[in-house]
C-alpha cells in the first residue's frame, strides 16, 4: 500500500482528465445557462493544454511520471504512467481540442448547444487524454468508451439526416472494434492476469506456448477499425463529413491518431516480438491504406470527403513506421502522427471557412477565392504541409519513414509511400487549381454579407504546422525519444514498479 505523499508535480498525470471531467459535468448542470457553456469550455481547454504542456516539461526533464490511483501499488492500483510518447500526444491533442473550442464559439448555434455540444465536446477530450494518459490497457478501453459515446453526441447534434446516416455507420464499426478490444483485454488477463502494462512488460518474455500472437492479432484488429486502416475504413469518409465542420476538425485530427497510440502502445511496447511477425502484413496494411486513401481523395468533389480520404491516407504512413518497427521508423511516424493532427484539423476548419464564405463545399462550383488573400495564403501553406512538400511539416516525417524502409529494404513499402504522396500532389493541386485561381462560376459568387467563421484557430494551427516543417529539430528529437522508450521500456518499468520485485 502507498503510504507516502504523492510528488506535486505527479499530480500534473491527471489533470488534463480531471479538469474537463468537472467542467463538463458542470455544464450539464448549467446547460439552461447557454451563455455560459462556450466562455467556460473554451478557458477548461485553455488550462488543460497548459497542464499537458507543463507534463510534457516534467516527463522530458525528469522522466515517466507515475500516478497511482486508491493508495495500492501497482499492478494492483491503476496507473496513471505518462512518458514522452503519451506527453506528446496529449499535449498536440489538447491544442488541437483548445483550437477547436474556439472555432466552436461562433460556428455552433444555439440549439446544438442547448443540447450539450460543449459538454460533448470536453467529455470526448477527457476520453482522449486518458487513452494516451493511462499505463494500465483496461483503463484504456474504459477511456476509449468514454470519447466514443462522447463523440456519439457531438456526431448527431444537429439531428439531419445525414448525420444521423453517418453516425450509424461510425457507430457500428467503432463498436465492433471496442468489442473486440474488449475480447482481447479479457484474453489477456486470463493469460497473464495482470492489466498493468510495466507488469505485461515484465511477464510476456517469460511465456512460453501462450497465445500471444492471437492477442497481438485481435488488438491489431481493434485498433485498424479505429485508427480508419484498410480494410476497415469506409466508415470515415461516410461519417466525418456529416457533422458541424469542427466536429469533423476535431475527429480527423484527433480520434483516429488515438487509435494509431494504442497500435504504438500495445504492439511495440507489449508484444514487440508478435510485431515482428505482423510487420509483413501491416506493411501492406499501410500500403494500401495509403494508395486508397490518395485515389479516395482525389475522386471527391466535396472538400471534407476529400480530407476525410487524405486522414485515411496519413494514417498509412504512421502504420508504415510501426509496420518497419525500427527507431527511425517509429520516430517518422510519430511525427507525422502530430504534423497530421494539426494540418488535418487546420485543414478541416479551412474547409468550413471557405464554404460559409463562398456558400459551398464543391470543387464543382468554387472558384475565384485568389480575392481573398487570407483563404489563399492559408490553402497553399497547408497545401505543401499535408502533400509533404518544403517547407511544410509533412516533409520531414515522411522522409524519415522513407529513409527507414529504404534502410530496411522495404522497397515496395517505399515506392507505396511515394506514390501516395504523388497522388495527394496531385489531389491538393487540383484544389487550389479548382477553388483559387480558376474565376469564379456564375452560380458561385462570394457571401461577402455573410456571417463566417472566425480564422483565429485555423490561423493559429496553420503557424504551427509551418512551424514543424521550418524548425522540425525538436519534434525528430521528441518523437526520436519516444519512439525509444517503446523499443527499451526499462525506464517505464521503472518508474512504475521503483524497487519492487
Amino acid at each position: 500500500m502507498i503510504t507516502t505523499a504523492t510528488p506535486a508535480g505527479d499530480w500534473l498525470a491527471i489533470v488534463p482528465i480531471a479538469l474537463p471531467i468537472i467542467a463538463g459535468a458542470s455544464l450539464l448542470m448549467l446547460r439552461k445557462r447557454l451563455h455560459w457553456q462556450a466562455p467556460i469550455a473554451v478557458a477548461t481547454l485553455a488550462l488543460v493544454s497548459l497542464a499537458t504542456m507543463a507534463l510534457f516539461v516534467r516527463v522530458w526533464t525528469s522522466g515517466t511520471v507515475v500516478m497511482t490511483m486508491g493508495r495500492w501499488l501497482p499492478p494492483f492500483g491503476i496507473s496513471f504512467t505518462v512518458d514522452v510518447l503519451g506527453a506528446l500526444f496529449a499535449c498536440t491533442a489538447s491544442l488541437v481540442a483548445l483550437a477547436c473550442g474556439v472555432a466552436a464559439v461562433q460556428s455552433i448555434e444555439r440549439p446544438a448547444r442547448r443540447y450539450g455540444y460543449f459538454p460533448f465536446l470536453l467529455l470526448t477530450s477527457v476520453g482522449v487524454n486518458g487513452a494516451f494518459l493511462t499505463g494500465d490497457i483496461f483503463n484504456m478501453y474504459v477511456w476509449f468508451e468514454v470519447f466514443l459515446i462522447s463523440s456519439f453526441g457531438l456526431l448527431v447534434v444537429g439531428s439531419t439526416r445525414a448525420q444521423l446516416d453517418g453516425t450509424l455507420k461510425y457507430g457500428v464499426l467503432n463498436l465492433i472494434g471496442t468489442t473486440l478490444f474488449l475480447i482481447a483485454t479479457g484474453y489477456l488477463y486470463g493469460v497473464l492476469g495482470t492489466l498493468n502494462m510495466a507488469d505485461i512488460v515484465r511477464k510476456v518474455p517469460q511465456l512460453d506456448g501462450a497465445p500471444l500472437m492471437t492477442l497481438a492479432a485481435l488488438y491489431l484488429t481493434a485498433f485498424a477499425m479505429k485508427a480508419a486502416a484498410f480494410p476497415v475504413q469506409a466508415w470515415l469518409p461516410a461519417a466525418y463529413h456529416t457533422p458541424n465542420v469542427v466536429t469533423s476538425a476535431f475527429f480527423g485530427g484527433v480520434l483516429t491518431k488515438v487509435g494509431v497510440y494504442a497500435l504504438l502502445r500495445v504492439l511495440v511496447l507489449l508484444f514487440p516480438m508478435q510485431l515482428a511477425g505482423l510487420s509483413g502484413v501491416m506493411a501492406w496494411i499501410a500500403a494500401v491504406t495509403m494508395v486508397l486513401g490518395a485515389l479516395g481523395a482525389l475522386a471527391q468533389s466535396d472538400i471534407r470527403r476529400m480530407v476525410g480520404f487524405l486522414v485515411i491516407s496519413g494514417v498509412g504512413v504512421m502504420l508504415s513506421g510501426l509496420a518497419i518497427g525500427t527507431g527511425p521508423a517509429l520516430a517518422g511516424g510519430i511525427f507525422y502522427a502530430l504534423h497530421s493532427m494539426v494540418a488535418l484539423t487546420a485543414f478541416y476548419l479551412l474547409a468550413g471557412f471557405i464554404a460559409d464564405r463562398a456558400g459551398s463545399a464543391s470543387l464543382h462550383v468554387l472558384g475565384g477565392l485568389s480575392s481573398v488573400p487570407l483563404l489563399t495564403g492559408v490553402a497553399f501553406i497547408l497545401m505543401l504541409c499535408i502533400a509533404g512538400l518544403p517547407p511544410g511539416s509533412g516533409l520531414w516525417p515522411k522522409i524519415m519513414v522513407v529513409r527507414a524502409a529504404l534502410e530496411a529494404q522495404h522497397g515496395w513499402l517505399t515506392a507505396a509511400i511515394l506514390v501516395s504522396s504523388l497522388l495527394t500532389i496531385i489531389t491538393l493541386g487540383r484544389f487550389f487549381l479548382l477553388t483559387v485561381w480558376r474565376p469564379a462560376v456564375a452560380d458561385a459568387v462570394l457571401a461577402e454579407g455573410k456571417r463566417s467563421s472566425w480564422p483565429g484557430p485555423m490561423l493559429a494551427l496553420t503557424a504551427v504546422a509551418l512551424l514543424m516543417g521550418l524548425y522540425p529539430e525538436p519534434f525528430v528529437q521528441a518523437a526520436s525519444r519516444a519512439a525509444d522508450g517503446l523499443l527499451d521500456p526499462a525506464a517505464y518499468v521503472q518508474a512504475v514498479f521503483g524497487g519492487q520485485n
